[in-house]
């Protein structure tokens, strides 16, 4: 609630108040000078650095325990401009298969489409996967601490280790787990990025997206080379590990890619992120404990064939889960419905407290059918290995009353009973 705050001494205001300025006046010559130079880091242009926006980026780098932070415009942003900002054309980075559907677009079509090759780890438990898959120009190591939308929750200190031994940084996305459950540097990794626009702001009303340094990567013993940190600029000039030091990385990041790419945080939503992580810890308590009532619930039901949350005792990633998270595996989870895509289309339908909507971590509840939506351009045999199933669907569960929440359920799933099959149901 405090970190990251400046004392504003015009008026006093005890909320940090809305810069909503493109740039900033320089009181001299030489001010302006420096801070093109890098020799003095106050406000230049806010599609770089902006007051309201170094709120946010302080309190989120205290709460994951990094060394700093940049604020863009979207998680894809941060995602985007982190692997920009490491990995360059022709070289390679590895990522876990189950990851959000967006992220892997990302990385297939867009970066794929500049040069950026990217390997998959389809068993992350699997050391000799790992081993086969990361190659002289791989990068980096990519996963998600809990991914969306099978909340396989990833063994993070294992493939930190992996990440090390290979001498790699290892990028994770905490979206979901947001460090209320867990804090990813604190097991290894070196970069942690978030898709702000869901839990750490809550209400489902501006995007943001978040990097974190850890500041504890060995970017000039590492065995790949990271010239864009590790080479000096000019001749006589030092590079930015020497100048920057544990902050070398957000340094490069935010004023290599973020400020060339453009994909800046506006002010205001930068003011309504640092005011939605406020109330972090309060929401999270009660978006886990109507996730594992209504997760219960549905295991129990006559019309689900299976639920894949990880707190449930029978679920493959329990002891995993239990052993890196603090608590249950966040609030978004999927479950199968008997009747298949029929079933899933009566389910949704009828559903009137859960928003039909593509987005997770708001305070309302939220449901969507993967198949038809988010995995819809994957070939049948990528949705089959990703355990998209055609009767899955996705909840976010929300803040609401959970009795609320279970008697639309309820009510859905009564809907989708009383259909007849059509056809072979898969």
């Amino acid at each position: 609630m405090h970190a990251g705050e400046f004392e504003e001494s015009d008026f006093g205001s005890r909320v940090p108040p809305i810069y909503l300025t493109a740039a900033y006046r320089f009181d001299s010559f030489q001010q302006s000078w420096d801070r093109f130079a890098g020799a003095d880091d106050g406000q230049l242009y806010t599609r770089n650095l902006g007051p309201t926006q170094a709120v946010a980026e302080r309190r989120i780098a205290s709460l994951e325990g990094g060394a700093g932070a940049i604020a863009v415009g979207s998680g894809q942003a941060a995602i985007a401009s982190t692997m920009i900002g490491l990995v360059a054309a022709g070289e390679r980075f590895v990522s876990t298969a189950s990851i959000y559907s967006g992220t892997r677009l990302l990385f297939d079509r867009t970066l794929g489409g500049v040069g950026v090759g990217v390997d998959y780890v389809w068993d992350c438990t699997d050391e000799a996967e790992w081993d086969r898959l990361i190659r002289p120009e791989t990068k980096a190591i990519f996963t998600e601490s809990i991914p969306n939308p099978k909340n396989d929750v990833v063994d993070l200190p294992f493939v930190a280790r992996i990440a090390q031994r290979h001498g790699l940084p290892l990028i994770v996305d905490n979206t979901i787990a947001t460090p209320f459950l867990v804090r990813p540097i604190e097991h290894g990794a070196n970069v942690v990025v978030h898709s702000a626009t869901k839990f750490l702001t809550g209400q489902g009303a501006a995007l943001s997206g978040v990097i974190v340094d850890g500041g504890n990567f060995d970017w000039a013993g590492a065995p790949r080379r990271y010239p864009a940190i590790t080479d000096a600029p000019a001749p006589g000039a030092p590079s930015i590990l020497e100048a920057r030091g544990s902050h070398a990385l957000e340094y490069h990041l935010r004023w290599a890619p973020v400020n060339d790419l453009g994909p800046s945080l506006s002010p205001v939503n930068a003011f309504l992120l640092q005011q939605g992580i406020e109330t972090l810890s309060l929401r999270l308590e009660r978006h886990l404990s109507n996730s594992v009532r209504i997760a219960q619930w549905l295991s129990e039901h006559p019309t689900v064939r299976g639920v894949d949350y990880a707190a449930l005792p029978g679920n493959p990633f329990h002891q995993v889960a239990q052993r890196v998270l603090d608590g249950p595996p966040g609030s978004v989870f999927a479950f199968t419905l008997r009747g298949g895509r029929r079933a899933a289309e009566v389910f949704f339908d009828s559903l009137r407290v859960f928003s039909r909507m593509t987005n997770i971590g708001d305070v309302r509840s939220m449901a969507l059918h993967p198949a038809t939506t988010t995995h819809l351009s994957f070939d049948q045999e990528t949705r089959d290995r990703l355990g998209i199933d055609d009767g899955l669907i996705r909840l976010s569960v929300g803040i609401e009353t959970v009795d609320d929440l279970i008697a639309d359920l309820d009510a859905a799933l009564a809907a989708a009973a009383r259909i007849r099959p059509r056809g072979p149901v898969r």
